[in-house]
């Protein structure tokens, strides 16, 4: 594909871009910022889109990609440091459950949800759950990298579920 081609075909891709920016951020300077930011990594990465491929979901993935990681950015510029002696973290935007009582109610409960899913969902999602990646679950389990995040993504479904109808 040709460069013409390619800045051809980003610009007819475009348009779709905007509504999933604007679901990504909820504002509208923010989204043309992260659509303006997805376009140059597009085509500072052209050699690596794969002729034939759906262009729209590596436009997508190219978007999704960069509000995750600056929204992971933010997250950690929120962090500061007590100069304490023990130097302990503070995180600004921590949640604070005013009865303890009812924070070990919700985590039974969550708890239960996760021993009732099916063993096939559950086992991925409890390994997502402590901390490992996508690619280690999915090595350990000996299974496609794609199955394991969508079993995961079921499990979250399926706990939502779950736990809404109590």
């Amino acid at each position: 594909m040709s460069t013409l081609e390619f800045n051809h075909a980003l610009l007819n891709n475009t348009e779709f871009l905007k509504p999933f920016a604007f679901t990504l951020t909820r504002d509208n300077e923010q989204a043309k910022d992260l659509i303006q930011e997805t376009l140059y990594k597009a085509l500072a990465n052209k050699h690596r889109y794969n002729v034939g491929t759906n262009l729209k979901a590596w436009l997508y993935t190219i978007m999704r990609n960069i509000f995750i990681n600056s929204y992971r950015k933010k997250a950690k510029q929120q962090t500061v440091f007590d100069n304490t002696s023990n130097d302990f973290l503070i995180d600004y935007n921590q949640a604070a459950v005013a009865n303890e009582a009812i924070a070990n109610i919700n985590i039974k409960e969550v708890k239960t949800a996760i021993h009732q899913l099916p063993e096939i969902f559950k086992t991925p999602f409890v390994l997502y759950f402590d901390g490992y990646q996508y690619n280690e679950i999915a090595e350990a389990l000996q299974e496609p990298l794609g199955t394991v995040k969508s079993r995961i993504h079921f499990a979250r479904k399926l706990l939502k579920a779950q736990i809404e109808r109590h």
